[in-house]
Parts: structure tokens; sequence; C-alpha cells
């Protein structure tokens, strides 16, 4: 398995920057009393936010950290990150 590292990480920590701003917006309407259905669409923004970012995640580590000549340990690795998605 290669380091941490990827090339991905600032666009994804970039999508996730975007999802706690949408998040932080939810929050202030919600103090603010907005209207639920305006509510429920930044919420919506929120949660692909997050899930697009997950994917990328994952889309990568499997690019980049799995082999298929690494002693099967890469198999195990695989496996233990399905379960996130």
């Amino acid at each position: 398995m290669s380091d941490n590292a990827h090339q991905s990480h600032p666009q994804i920590t970039a999508r996730l920057k975007r999802a706690h701003g949408h998040l932080a917006k939810v929050i202030a309407m919600l103090e603010e009393h907005a209207p639920c259905s305006d509510v429920a669409q930044q919420l919506f923004a929120v949660e692909k936010a997050v899930t697009n970012a997950k994917r990328a995640l994952i889309h990568d580590h499997i690019e980049h950290c799995l082999s298929a000549d690494d002693d099967g340990g890469g198999i195990e690795d695989f496996k233990a990150i399905t379960k996130y998605l």
C-alpha cells in the first residue's frame, strides 16, 4: 500500500469545505426559522457534497492503494473500505 497522500485529497477537502458551508447555512436557517422546504434543500446539498466526497475518496483509494500483487492484503483492505459505500 502507498502512503496516505493522494492527489485527490485537495479536491476532496474542497468538497468537504463546501459541505461544511452548507451545514452552517442549515443551522443558521433553523435558528432563523426558515421554511422547512428551504432547510431540506440545503440539507440535500450537504448530503450530496458529503456523498460525493466519500465516493471520490473510496474510488481514489481503490485506484491507488489496492493492487493485485500485494500478497492478498489488498483484498482485505478492499473489503474493509466497501463497508462505507
